[in-house]
């Protein structure tokens, strides 16, 4: 058994397996919500890069026309695909004043509660962006300023929502079975 599926390690065996998948996407969610954090961070400093050389070049254009389009595409990708991994660390806030001051029984019908409705309105919301995704596919509608198909950035943050939900459902049996809801092992480490 590995380090990191010690936290499931109580579920009974088929729980387990589906929690440790969930973990695992929850992960791969984290990477890949770095890798568009990257990707926007550089698109940017094209951006500004091809700016200030067109004010020493003429013949070098003004900006990148697909800029601003491709960052925000980016940028909601970065909050979705960041949204299971930083839940599973224990990243989201939380106002932790009235689960403080509740008796561990009450704390737990409490998350298993919250975890619950998160569940279903993240659930919701994830198959209501993975049907606008599929209305923007079979319509074929593209992007006005760069020509691109909408579904397609659409489909990645449907993608993130999918995950958050995994994650959410995760939370919720967890909470039912007394397990750990958080891996603060994955948690970022305080700057100071």
């Amino acid at each position: 058994m590995s380090e990191r599926s010690t936290l499931n390690a109580a579920a009974p065996a088929p729980l387990r397996l589906l929690l440790d998948a969930i973990e695992k996407l929850g992960r791969l969610d984290g990477w890949i919500g770095a890798a568009c954090l990257v990707t926007l961070t550089l698109l940017m400093l094209a951006e500004i890069t091809v700016r200030a050389l067109s004010n020493i070049f003429p013949w070098v254009p003004a900006d990148i026309p697909v800029a601003w389009e491709y960052s925000s595409y980016l940028m909601a990708a970065c909050f979705t695909f960041g949204a299971a991994m930083t839940l599973r660390a224990g990243g989201h806030i939380r106002v932790t004043l009235v689960l403080g001051r509740l008796q561990p029984a009450a704390r737990r019908l409490f998350e298993i509660s919250a975890s619950l409705v998160a569940t279903l309105f993240v659930g919701f919301l994830a198959i209501a962006m993975a049907r606008f995704a599929w209305t923007a596919f079979t319509s074929g509608q593209t992007s006005i300023s760069s020509g691109t198909m909408l579904w397609i950035p659409e489909a990645v943050i449907a993608f993130g929502m999918v995950l958050l939900a995994l994650q959410f459902l995760a939370r919720f049996i967890q909470a039912l079975l007394g397990l750990p809801l958080e891996d603060h092992r994955i948690k970022a480490a305080p700057v100071e």
